[in-house]
């Protein structure tokens, strides 16, 4: 008996350990929401509770008769059964928290009022005055229970994420693969064991629910991330005072020059066009459609500004990079540099260096301190966002060389794609 009990200290020490790190990692994690924070540890101190619950029961049940033993270890076996369908339905709420489930729980209260029939009845079980665990009719209602559960938490889950992906019944249905196989090898077990592969089962099906969860909230925050930068490229594309100048450009020009007044018309409805295109744009786009939208941006300020001239070098292509790349760039370049001068250039050039298709966005303008890009507030917006985008969709760079009145040149790099 004491090497039985003993032969248990190991995995209770293995099972608290699991059971503290989930704990801190559960009160830590910066993605998960408050109330699934709270489910989840509630889940953890149901679970505490039965692995003390079915170790001590496992203790008791080898001690000598006593009636006082008796009643303790009933009391320890009917919380035991009561507890453990409290676990699947605490999973109910990690998969959906919105709903109330209350046939789930009415279903809970009928099965711990069936077990605490123990203590005026043997319908359920007895432990009898030898101190010898006897089944009644009853004794497999909790197993039943857990059955009708188990099948509705894989409804649930099938149901909440049917349109994302298979992938995402994965680790629930492990879930209800573990209780299933651990009932079994206790029964074939003859349940002789201080901690039962059921309570071992709870723990680590705990740990998969938790990490389903974070998986899922981690999905949900890059997806806020992205939504947040497409956001962003918004404001720092759709800039109302360009919008607003170039129609009061385009209603000076009605009068004094109406053919010029509908090409521009023209140009800024494919700017628009593009622009809005570009925000819905999860892949990269030919070098040629960014180069053409750069340019109806171009001819729009170079109506405004007759000061401003724009150089071209093309001598590579055939390569794809994000949307809203160079266009921004010449952006800042007008806004921020070469319609102050008499006579502003911007040159754009491409060309192919050391496995890289090469673009180099280039002006005299008046520059900046790169020390204090942080608090030109548009123009770091508008930078930050296109080198996020260069190093997420491929894994390129962007490099600025700036200094004040010394002009501005914006060096991206866009890695060769490597073809059969």
């Amino acid at each position: 008996m004491e090497e039985l009990i003993q032969s248990g200290v190991p995995h209770i020490i293995i099972v608290v350990v699991i059971l503290i790190g989930l704990t801190f990692t559960v009160l830590n994690d910066p993605y998960i929401q408050k109330k699934q924070r709270r489910i989840m540890l509630l889940l953890i101190a149901v679970c505490a509770v039965l692995i003390v619950q079915n170790y001590t029961e496992s203790v008791l049940s080898f001690q000598p008769p006593d009636p006082s033993l008796v009643l303790l270890r009933t009391v320890e076996s009917v919380l035991g059964y009561s507890l453990r369908p409290v676990v699947i339905v605490l999973f109910f709420y990690i998969t959906d928290p919105a709903r109330r489930y209350t046939p789930a729980w009415i279903l809970i209260l009928i099965n711990a009022a069936v077990y605490l029939t123990t203590f005026f009845s043997r319908i359920c079980f007895q432990i009898d005055e030898g101190n010898h665990w006897q089944p009644g009719p009853l004794h497999h209602f909790a197993y039943f229970v857990s059955i009708v559960l188990l099948a509705y938490y894989l409804y649930l889950t099938c149901r909440t994420y049917r349109g994302i992906g298979r992938r995402e019944m994965f680790l629930p249905a492990m879930n209800v693969l573990l209780i299933v196989l651990a009932v079994q090898l206790d029964y074939a077990d003859g349940n002789d064991r201080p901690i039962s592969f059921l309570s071992i089962a709870i723990v680590i099906t705990s740990l998969f629910a938790y990490i389903w969860l974070h998986l899922r909230f981690a999905e949900e925050h890059v997806s806020n991330l992205e939504t947040q930068q497409r956001l962003n490229i918004m404001k720092s594309q759709m800039q109302p005072h360009f919008l607003f100048n170039t129609l009061a450009t385009i209603q000076v020009l009605c009068n004094t020059d109406p053919k010029e007044a509908s090409r521009i018309t023209g140009r800024f409805g494919k700017y628009l066009r593009q622009n809005l295109d570009s925000l819905e744009q999860d892949e990269r786009i030919d070098f040629d459609k960014e180069l053409e939208h750069t340019m109806n941006y171009a001819a729009i300020e170079m109506v405004r500004f007759p000061n401003i001239r724009i150089e071209t070098d093309i001598r590579d292509r055939d390569f794809t990079l994000p949307a809203l790349t160079v266009q921004p760039m010449v952006e800042n370049a007008i806004r921020h540099g070469v319609r102050i001068r008499s006579e502003g250039i911007i040159r754009i050039s491409t060309g192919r260096s050391g496995g890289y298709h090469e673009i180099v966005i280039a002006d005299n303008g008046e520059g900046f301190d790169l020390q204090r890009l942080d608090g030109q507030e548009g123009l770091h917006l508008g930078i930050r966002n296109v080198r996020e985008r260069i190093e997420k969709m491929c894994g390129g760079s962007l490099q600025i060389q700036s200094a004040p009145d010394d002009g501005t040149t914006v060096v991206i790099r866009i890695p060769e794609e490597k073809r059969p």
